[in-house]
C-alpha cells in the first residue's frame, strides 16, 4: 500500500484544488497501477466482498450492473479512501463556507464515518460498476443520507479505446436561469477522476451561488468497462 500512499502524496493537490474550485472536477493520472486495476476487476465475481448487487435496468438507472462492497473494505480501497479524503476535506470546507452553509467537515475520514454512524448511516458506499456493449448510466447524484461528503472519486479500471469504446464520463452543470452545460471526460486506466457529488460554488455579482451538477456514463459502443466508485460517506441501507 506504500506505493499508493506515495502516489497520493506526490499528486499536485494545489492544482487539483484550483481545478475543483474552477470546474467542479479534476483528474489525477495513474494513481493506480495496471496490476492494481486488474486485481480489482478479477475480484468482481467474488460474492464475499459485496453486500448488494444492483441491475441498473430494473430501476431505470441505465444498462449495466454495480455491486456495493461490504465492510471491511479491501486494503487497496481502504488505503485510497482514508488517504485521499484529507486532501479533499479542505476543498469541501471552502465550498460550504463560501455558500454560507453551517457545516465543516472533519479532516480525518474516520471522524466523518463516526458522524455517519451516529446518524444511522453504517453501510459501505464504495461500489464497482460493469458495463457491456450498450451499457450506460443515467445522470444522477450519490447522496445516500443526511450526512454526506460533497466530493467523490472514480477510478477507470480498463483502457479506453483499447478495452472498450464509448463509455465517456458525463458531467452536467445546471447554472440558475440558464441551460445545462455538458462536459465529456475520458480518464485513462488507473486515473482517478475527482468530482462534486451535488454542487459547487460559483462567484456571481451578488456573492456565491450553487451550480448543481450530475454525472453519468455515455453508451459503451464495444468491449467491457469497469470502474471503481468511492463515496466517502456511508449509507443508511
Amino acid at each position: 500500500m506504500k506505493a499508493i500512499i506515495d502516489n497520493i502524496n506526490k499528486a499536485d493537490w494545489h492544482l487539483v484544488t484550483e481545478e475543483m474550485h474552477q470546474n467542479g472536477y479534476a483528474i489525477v493520472p495513474k494513481l493506480l497501477s495496471d496490476e492494481q486495476c486488474d486485481m480489482l476487476k478479477a475480484n468482481y465475481d467474488n460474492p464475499n466482498l459485496y453486500r448488494k448487487t444492483v441491475v441498473m435496468e430494473r430501476y431505470r438507472f441505465g444498462l449495466g450492473e454495480y455491486k456495493y462492497f461490504n465492510y471491511p473494505l479491501p486494503d487497496i480501497i481502504q488505503t485510497v479512501r482514508a488517504n485521499i479524503y484529507p486532501k479533499l476535506a479542505p476543498i469541501a470546507n471552502t465550498w460550504f463556507k463560501a455558500l454560507k452553509i453551517d457545516i465543516q467537515f472533519p479532516l480525518s475520514h474516520s471522524e466523518l464515518l463516526d458522524k455517519c454512524h451516529k446518524n444511522g448511516q453504517e453501510k459501505a458506499t464504495v461500489l464497482i460498476l460493469k458495463y457491456h456493449k450498450g451499457g450506460f448510466n443515467t445522470l444522477h447524484q450519490d447522496l445516500y443520507g443526511a450526512i454526506y461528503f460533497p466530493i467523490q472519486i472514480v477510478f477507470v479500471l480498463d483502457e479506453p479505446d483499447t478495452d472498450f469504446t464509448g463509455g465517456e464520463f458525463i458531467i452536467t452543470q445546471q447554472i440558475p436561469r440558464a441551460q445545462s452545460k455538458a462536459i465529456v471526460l475520458k480518464p485513462k486506466k488507473g486515473d482517478v477522476l475527482i468530482f462534486t457529488t451535488n454542487f459547487k460554488p460559483q462567484k456571481g455579482s451578488k456573492g456565491y451561488y450553487r451550480v448543481h451538477m450530475k454525472h453519468g456514463v455515455s453508451e459503451v459502443k464495444s468491449g467491457n468497462r469497469h470502474t471503481l466508485g468511492i463515496i466517502f460517506h456511508d449509507a443508511v441501507s
